[in-house]
């Protein structure tokens, strides 16, 4: 049977989700192989190396270098607490006396004799990472983090914006179709994910914000928007960073797309369910799509999605990803092996998509895979 090997979007009733929480430099693992865990859980610490404070001191007493040492009230290896002396000139007869103070609590970490620099360092900042979703450590990673696992549903988007969040899912619009708008988002919906339908206005994220909604999943959002929320293009950079209040996960594209029956169908099974969700994106080599969590309290192995991508093959839902047809969903008819000559007259691989009742020869780099469960 014909194959063809294309990315794809995962819509799944219940697989077995795992992540990675791994600290940026290596720290102390707080949990073990095993441990039942919760979104809060913190699974792993550590402390970054302060920031550094260079003080010039002999420019600041007028002095030599050389001289600085003997100025000095603090040696290396000394805490200091900010406002408080570190070197201070004899003066005249005891009088007329010049002194430096700590601009920072921290310590003494070097003294130059050659440039009469003292150098302070601050305090450690400290990190913790915690679990992101329920469920249990499938590994530890020495003295790094964990591999989180949880039995879940699991249904990535196209798009996001804003890291990760939790809260219950809570259904606003009662059909993929409809638009999520601003009057239907109320202070009481804080600290919710709302699953909404085909699109969401600049207006109505905007008031998610205000009410601190904890994330939104829509059908479809309108890219243009997106410069006067981050106050800058995106172009194809990361996302995942900013610090936004709500969350935004589109799961069909740009534009009013009705949400995709399938993945709306989930999201309301799951209503008032715990979720976790991540708006990081990365559309480049190494794709990183955004995500939503649910996990289930049947922890159970059985009928586990094995999360294995065989490809698109016929009957197959794809989703295309290019123009006239961007964010139609359709079922793959036939992967004709031989190449077809496009508009552009180049010649390239098609796979014949029915799509709403009639049938489109499309480009296969043009099609992601929906994988359904």
């Amino acid at each position: 049977m014909a194959h063809s090997y294309t990315p794809g979007l995962k819509v799944l009733k219940k697989t077995l989700f795992s992540k990675e929480r791994i600290l940026p430099l290596k720290g102390e693992v707080l949990v073990k192989q095993g441990d039942k865990l919760s979104p809060e859980t913190i699974v792993a610490s550590t402390s970054l190396p302060g920031n550094i404070q260079m003080l010039k001191v002999n420019n600041i007493l007028n002095i030599e270098p050389g001289d600085v040492k003997a100025c000095l009230v603090v040696k290396e290896g000394d805490s200091v607490k900010k406002g408080e002396k570190i070197a201070e000139t004899a003066g005249l007869l005891g009088m007329f006396k010049s002194s430096v103070e700590s601009p920072t609590d921290g310590t003494v970490e070097s003294i130059s004799d050659s440039t009469g620099r003292v150098v302070l360092r601050e305090a450690p900042i400290p990190v913790e990472v915690d679990a992101y979703v329920s469920g249990r450590v499938g590994k530890v990673i020495h003295n790094e983090g964990i591999i989180v696992t949880s039995n879940a549903s699991f249904i990535q988007g196209i798009f996001g914006i804003a890291g990760e969040k939790q809260g219950a899912l809570q259904l606003v619009s009662q059909d993929p179709s409809e638009e999520l708008t601003a009057e239907k988002i109320t202070n009481d919906m804080a600290g919710k994910i709302l699953i909404g339908g085909a699109f969401l206005s600049l207006e109505a994220y905007k008031k998610a914000m205000s009410c601190n909604v904890a994330g939104i999943v829509i059908g479809g959002f309108n890219y243009y928007d997106l410069k006067e929320i981050l106050g800058y293009n995106l172009g194809v950079a990361i996302t995942g960073t900013e610090k936004l209040k709500t969350a935004l996960i589109v799961t069909e594209g740009y534009g009013s797309i009705p949400m995709s029956k399938a993945t709306f169908d989930l999201l309301k099974s799951h209503n008032g369910k715990d979720a976790s969700i991540n708006g990081a994106t990365q559309i480049r080599a190494g794709v990183i799509r955004p995500e939503i969590v649910i996990p289930l309290k049947d922890e159970s192995s059985e009928d586990i999605s094995s999360n294995v991508q065989e490809g698109i093959q016929k009957g197959s839902v794809v989703r295309v990803i290019r123009s006239p047809n961007f964010g139609k969903i359709g079922t793959v008819i036939s992967l004709p092996a031989e190449l077809q000559k496009m508009e552009s007259e180049t010649m390239v691989r098609v796979a014949e998509i029915k799509i709403d009742d009639k049938n489109f020869l499309i480009p296969r780099a043009n099609l992601e895979m929906v994988e359904l469960q």
